[in-house]
């Protein structure tokens, strides 16, 4: 099954390991590292401009390919690492995947439209899941889940992880009788529920200093 991901970076196998990573990031590189299918952890690294602009256009559902000095690996990102003062990113932790067999993983809900709810009855939207876990073929993963809240009409409606339209090569396995969102009257009720997250899903950004960082 040859299906190339719409995305792709260039990777050399990495050498450099503990705090000599902090040079090789000096020198405009980002070091990461591929795990998972049938594979040993491959230290890799990356030119850090070029990989950055892939990185940021993706969720953690996007299917990507590595191009590591020639060979393709297909590939999800499972962690990110992040220097949040400096705005860049300091280390990518790769997961390969095989595109002929399933896996699980969480797809990033995201919300659109208005709820007549909202303006009618001057309601409070209240999100219950930030997510949800699927199971699929990598390349049939959606990038995220589009929940249209054009339909809570009156306080109590709500829609269920049964109600969401997916692609008929993707299952849900979150509980079908779960609410995604619900609208209620209660301010504090909505104040106290945390929004709805733009993270990619099972993707860690992390901001301090890792084992690999130079002092």
């Amino acid at each position: 099954m040859n299906i190339m991901a719409k995305e792709s970076i260039k990777a050399s196998h990495r050498t450099v390991t503990g705090k000599q990573v902090g040079a090789l990031r000096r020198q405009g590189q980002l070091p990461g590292v591929i795990y998972g299918h049938h594979m040993a952890p491959t230290p890799i690294q990356m030119d850090l401009k070029e990989a950055s602009h892939v990185l940021n256009t993706i969720t953690g559902s996007s299917l990507l390919t590595i191009d590591l000095e020639g060979k393709s690996l297909s590939v999800l990102v499972r962690e990110k690492q992040r220097n949040y003062i400096r705005n860049s990113y300091t280390h990518i932790d790769f997961q390969a995947v095989s595109l002929t067999e399933k896996l699980r993983t969480k797809v990033t809900i995201e919300l659109t439209g208005v709820s007549p709810a909202v303006k009618d009855f001057n309601g409070y939207v209240i999100t219950n899941m930030n997510e949800l876990e699927v199971e699929c073929f990598p390349q049939d993963l959606p990038e995220r889940i589009t929940v249209d809240i054009s339909s809570l009409k009156k306080i109590g409606d709500m829609i269920l992880v049964s109600s969401v339209p997916v692609s008929d090569k993707v299952t849900v396995l979150s509980t079908a009788d779960e609410a995604i969102v619900v609208v209620t009257s209660n301010k504090e009720e909505a104040e106290e529920t945390p929004a709805a997250s733009a993270e990619e899903p099972e993707v860690i950004e992390k901001g301090k200093k890792e084992e690999e960082e130079a002092a």
